[in-house]
């Protein structure tokens, strides 16, 4: 069974990564794999210098550089590793039997799309460790990213975390809502949970038909289902109706738009992923 992936690294958010990821293993009965990435950027594996700083006089200059290396890029491995060891030993205690450990070196990203077929759904914090240093910076530099070369569900967590009761899936009658209801349908991780099912645009029967076929489909598979049709721009709509109803976790389709299209009228995706402060399950 394909397991629950987890990005861990050396962010606040670490710890409510590793108990979403927690809460959702168990949901899903999967396994659960805590991954750490030494995003090769940040810590670059020892090279050859000598074409850079010539011979001669600087050969213990180049020594000494070398060996900087060496002992950054093992202390860098060190470090990782003594996370992932803390978030099993949190994963355990909330009852994780065996979480398996993974540290890869490379970029994040390109790390997730090898390990894709392996993935079930990825956990992830919405800022990293990279981020941490810029309150401004809303998003984590790979989240976008990792949502957009993943074609698995994504959980992106805020920096602490409460256990989901409610949920509310944005709908907008597109393929892409269509497949989300499918999979959420298909899947035991919010089986159980009071699900607002919401579009932002006309109250006309055109909106109306797709709504109440997906809530159909939703209640014959066990979910307690609520509709709403609101007007307004959609991320501050769904934002306020999330706030007033109380509702924990919000579930949106990716990305339905091409990348030009929404170079020019900017991505529903984004926006939401900027603005939430609540867990935001992306399905592709």
């Amino acid at each position: 069974m394909s397991p629950v992936m987890a990005c861990i690294d050396g962010s606040p958010s670490a710890p409510a990564v590793c108990d979403y990821a927690t809460w959702a293993a168990q949901r899903l009965d999967a396994p659960l794999t805590l991954l750490h990435v030494l995003d090769r950027e940040d810590y670059p594996k020892p090279g050859d210098l000598s074409g850079s700083i010539g011979l001669g006089s600087r050969e213990q200059l180049l020594q000494e550089l070398a060996s900087l290396d060496e002992q950054r890029a093992r202390l860098a491995r060190e470090q990782g590793q003594s996370m992932l060891e803390a978030a099993r030993s949190r994963a355990n205690a909330a009852g994780v039997d065996a979480p398996t450990v993974r540290q890869r070196h490379g970029s994040l990203v390109e790390t997730l799309r090898e390990l894709e077929s392996e993935i079930r759904l990825l956990v992830i914090g919405k800022r990293g460790d990279g981020s941490r240093h810029d309150p401004g910076q809303l998003l984590g530099s790979h989240l976008e990213g990792a949502v957009r070369a993943l074609h698995r569900p994504v959980l992106v967590t805020p920096a602490t975390f409460s256990a989901p009761r409610s949920t509310m899936l944005a709908f907008d009658g597109s393929a892409n809502a269509a497949n989300c209801v499918e999979r959420l349908a298909a899947s035991p991780l919010l089986k159980g949970l009071p699900l607002h099912l919401v579009m932002v645009g006309p109250d006309i029967a055109a909106s109306r038909e797709p709504l109440e076929q997906a809530a159909t489909r939703l209640r014959a598979a066990g979910f307690q289902v609520q509709t709403a049709v609101l007007a307004g721009d959609v991320a501050p709509t769904l934002h306020a109706y999330q706030a007033e109803h109380a509702i924990d976790l919000l579930v949106m389709g990716a990305y339905g738009q091409s990348r030009l299209r929404e170079w020019f009228i900017g991505s529903t995706t984004n926006s939401l992923l900027r603005t939430s402060c609540s867990p935001l399950l992306v399905v592709r």
